[in-house]
């Protein structure tokens, strides 16, 4: 059974999941269709970016603790990103972190889930120009959706967004659905709220 996350909504991952061990966070887009204009340039393809921050006592202590295009697989070996889209096309999830959180070094305790929109400032991109985007947890076991949080507020005029996080919690595994925009020109800067 999936639940429709709202924002600042959290639900327990391992609670109603006994044996819970990999999850896959799928984001998925469209680009709004832009209207061509004369003697203007094509619009370029929107390229949302899924990365995951992994924290230590809540802070990133280290670069190579960001998973994203540039870095695909975690040192640990647990947090690894299934490709870079770069236009959203096709149905389903665009991009892909799976994690397998029965082997999250203890060190970690939580997992940032964030997207960006590559070269936005250079590109004059936001999400404004984007709908259909979600964010969602599915149970690598079976392929079956835990949680799904649909992107329905407008976020026009931001580049940047904090999607949610994945956190331990008394023992257990819990998501958090965030859904903050931010106006961050790229993943560099979006990490160091991090630090």
């Amino acid at each position: 059974m999936s639940v429709s996350l709202q924002k600042g909504q959290k639900v327990s991952l391992s609670k109603e999941n006994a044996g819970l061990n990999r999850i896959v966070v799928g984001l998925g887009w469209d680009e709004v269709q832009q209207k061509a204009r004369f003697f203007a340039p094509k619009p370029q393809a929107i390229d949302c970016d899924a990365s995951a921050i992994l924290l230590k006592n809540g802070k990133l202590t280290d670069n190579k603790d960001v998973v994203f295009f540039g870095n695909l697989r975690h040192k640990s070996g647990t947090v690894q990103h299934m490709g870079d889209n770069l236009t959203g096309a096709g149905e389903g999830d665009d991009e892909q972190i799976v994690i397998d959180l029965a082997s999250v070094p203890a060190e970690y305790d939580k997992i940032v889930i964030v997207v960006n929109i590559y070269q936005a400032v250079q590109r004059k991109q936001h999400f404004g120009l984007i709908q259909n985007a979600f964010i969602r947890l599915v149970d690598a076991r079976n392929n079956t959706e835990m949680c799904k949080y649909d992107l329905t507020e407008n976020y026009s005029g931001m580049t940047a967004m904090i999607f949610g996080e994945v956190y331990r919690y008394n023992g257990e595994w819990k998501f958090n659905a965030i859904g903050q925009g931010t106006n961050d020109p790229g993943l560099g800067e979006l990490t160091r709220r991090f630090i």
